[in-house]
């Protein structure tokens, strides 16, 4: 598989009147990969797609597809091999599933069998004769996936494909993204405000916060940034840091917890002998991890919510 970047943006930048809701975004999206695209609601990340699919004009910067910079000639071109799913999804309310991509098809220029196989992949098959008004969210969710789909494009493009969907609907929507890059090759830019789901779905993300990219890098590197520490609860804990200094082993203090890099249980359990020999009562040992959703919080603000 191609390590080409199928997505590449240079100093990404909208601004409307003085305010920048996109600034200078540099995003890289590799070939074969879902690209987790995360951010509080607000952040950026629906303007910086639709200026990938030319829906909004940047007012700096350029972007390049399938490693060709995109302007107003090839455009079209580059962008009929990418399928779509920008906020809620639009459909004839008074028509079929079906009779909906069936449209679409039309439009698109693509093969008619490709509407019955996207409507399998999105499992209304069995419900493609039923008018889209009786669809419930998540079915509705889903043929906008399916629209989506159609041509089976290089690129597929989805902006909270989970949103509004119950618990169930949004583990049927996960599981059908995280089948596109090996099942049909594509390359999936998906966007969310929850960390859980880009957790469960991509292999690369990009933390996009106020307009700004924060992080990008693969979902194992963000991962690493997780520290884990083992704590001791003690009595007279400043006495005890102060004993354990001057044997050589460094320790940080917190109210009654001393603080220690992760180690191995032999060493733990020395370090708990060392302090019951001089006195010092132990009242308590944790191994403390700092969570995915504290680095979130860390790079997009406290004040964001999840």
């Amino acid at each position: 598989m191609s390590t080409q970047n199928l997505v590449e943006t240079h100093n990404l930048t909208k601004q409307y009147g003085r305010f920048r809701c996109v600034n200078a975004v540099n995003m890289q999206v590799t070939s074969g990969a879902i690209y987790g695209f995360l951010g509080p609601n607000g952040a950026g990340k629906s303007t910086t797609l639709k200026m990938i699919l030319g829906l909004a004009r940047p007012t700096e910067g350029d972007i390049t597809l399938f490693g060709i910079p995109v302007n107003e000639k090839n455009r079209i071109k580059l962008l009929s091999q990418t399928g779509s799913l920008i906020e809620s999804p639009s459909y004839y309310g008074h028509l079929s599933g079906e009779e909906n991509l069936r449209i679409i098809q039309t439009l698109k220029g693509c093969s008619k069998k490709d509407v019955d196989e996207v409507l399998k992949i999105v499992r209304l098959d069995s419900a493609r004769h039923k008018l889209v008004n009786h669809y419930s969210l998540g079915m509705k969710q889903r043929l906008g996936l399916a629209s989506a789909l159609l041509g089976f494009p290089r690129l597929l493009i989805l902006d909270e494909p989970t949103n509004g969907l119950d618990p169930a609907g949004i583990q049927e929507m996960r599981e059908l993204i995280c089948s596109l890059p090996s099942a049909y090759g594509m390359t999936v830019l998906v966007s969310s405000h929850l960390l859980s789901e880009i957790d469960q779905m991509a292999d690369h993300v990009g933390i996009i916060r106020k307009g700004e990219l924060v992080y990008q890098n693969t979902l194992e590197s963000l991962h690493a940034h997780a520290r884990s520490q083992i704590a001791l609860r003690v009595s007279h804990a400043a006495v005890a840091a102060d004993l354990l200094r001057q044997d050589g082993i460094d320790t940080s203090q917190e109210e009654d917890y001393l603080l220690f890099p992760m180690m191995e249980d032999s060493y733990v359990a020395n370090l708990c002998r060392r302090l019951i020999a001089q006195n010092i009562s132990l009242y308590r040992v944790e191994k403390r991890e700092t969570s995915l959703e504290d680095i979130f919080l860390s790079l997009t603000g406290k004040e964001s919510s999840l």
